[in-house]
């Protein structure tokens, strides 16, 4: 007995197999199409969880460019998940270039107050160089190999003509650690040194003001589940070994031969006339030597080798009592002694919580009030071998220095942590 239609496999229930399935759900492949998600839920590095008495994102945090060249947009529009700010077109014709927002309030590490006006000033220097990077996109030759060493060269020619005292040039500086820290978190790298000029360039920045969703984000990857037809998704089932361009059958099709067969560690075995893999970067980095029989292409395997992979975390920090004023949205951390023109290595230990670029004020939950801080790279990493309590401990430092004189109008208060590995149950943790 023949098919009628193609059997089509996705491996990975994230938002881009999510997406194919969608994309195939109308299809004539549509009867034999399976999802293949090798844990218990769907959406990947979309999730959202109710805690504090509200909605936080334990992944993807905001809509980058929601406007109607953004596809992700163009869903949440469809699904009725945005509200009527986010979907006006005064929203969507924003143009911020695709550069983080200033910060609310800049505090130093020893306490004090830095001059708004001083932090607008050096974000125009640092995306000013950032912007400028753009123009050795596709070019033959490049004048250093990194972004990270062509804005130091840059910044370097223009701190030579400051003509301030030592101690705001030093501010200054360390203004501008705190932006190359944000890209970090931005481009998920641990320094910009690792980012390849040439290409940076080829990010393209769509219009529009970034935007949440009310209700969390993992009401999109639901709604796009939903709509998929019944018994597509096939949880728990994580796929040990595709087996490609072969020649397979099965018997209930005799006579039919499908060129893929999907191994899975259940010892399962699904052959297909077509397979997509949308396995993470950071999946196939580890395991594509035993994933693909025979071996990928070559060129593939050294293209997964080639581009980056790096580590971001968030850290959300619950208050009885918020100590920031109602108006702030992002409270920026400097750190008076670093500069990203000194390569310091400090013991990771002694000042992992340097990386951390600050603290979003997420939307007030009923009677709780909530922190999300961002940090990536090595630190970032270091940060995840730490006990719940060394990290509650370290920032709940952090910001009694930053806020030692009463920058942020302090009051006595107490805090819980709540921590999500990205394999693991998030942690709670109570502490003062």
């Amino acid at each position: 007995m023949a098919m009628e239609g193609r059997r089509v496999l996705v491996v990975g229930g994230g938002i881009a197999g999510l997406g194919a399935a969608q994309r195939l759900g109308c299809h004539p492949a549509a009867p034999h199409l399976r999802v293949l998600e090798a844990t218990a839920r769907a959406g990947g590095r979309v999730r959202s969880e109710r805690c504090f008495g509200g909605v936080v994102e334990l992944g993807a945090q905001w809509i980058h460019g929601p406007s109607q060249g953004n596809p992700v947009f163009q869903l949440a529009a469809e699904f009725q998940l945005l509200g009527e700010k986010e979907l006006s077109e005064e929203n969507q014709s924003v143009d911020t270039g695709g550069h983080v927002a200033l910060p609310s309030i800049s505090c130093t590490s020893s306490g004090a107050s830095v001059s708004l006006e001083l932090v607008a000033e050096m974000a125009s220097v640092f995306y000013g160089l950032i912007d400028r990077t753009r123009e050795f996109l596709n070019a033959s030759e490049t004048p250093v190999a990194s972004v990270g060493e062509y804005l130091k060269k840059e910044l370097s020619l223009q701190v030579a003509n400051w003509t301030e005292d030592e101690d705001t040039k030093k501010l200054k500086l360390a203004v501008l650690n705190t932006f190359f820290n944000t890209e970090c978190c931005v481009s998920g790298t641990h320094s910009m040194d690792l980012v390849a000029l040439a290409p940076f360039g080829e990010y393209m920045v769509l219009p529009g003001l970034d935007c949440i969703f009310a209700g969390g984000y993992q009401g999109l990857t639901d709604r796009i589940m939903a709509s998929l037809p019944k018994d597509v998704m096939v949880f728990d089932k994580p796929v040990k070994t595709i087996h490609w361009n072969g020649s397979f059958q099965e018997a209930a099709f005799p006579g039919e031969t499908f060129p893929v067969l999907v191994e899975c560690e259940d010892g399962a075995r699904l052959p297909a006339h077509h397979v997509i893999v949308t396995v993470p970067l950071g999946f196939l980095k580890e395991h594509q030597v035993t994933f693909f029989e025979p071996p990928l292409p070559a060129e593939k395997a050294e293209a997964i080798r080639k581009i980056g992979f790096g580590t971001n975390n968030k850290i959300f920090l619950e208050f009885e009592e918020p100590f920031w004023e109602p108006s702030c949205e992002f409270i920026q951390v400097v750190w008076e002694d670093t500069s990203p023109l000194q390569d310091t290595d400090p013991l990771l230990q002694d000042a992992w919580f340097k990386k951390l670029i600050g603290f979003l004020v997420l939307p007030a939950f009923e009677s709780m009030h909530v922190l999300c801080g961002f940090i990536a790279g090595l630190e970032s990493e270091f940060m995840e071998t730490l006990s719940d309590e060394e990290v509650l401990l370290s920032l709940t430092q952090v910001l009694r220095r930053v806020t030692a004189s009463d920058t942020i109008c302090w009051r006595s208060h107490t805090s819980d942590v709540l921590l999500h590995h990205p394999w693991g149950p998030a942690l709670w943790l109570e502490g003062s």
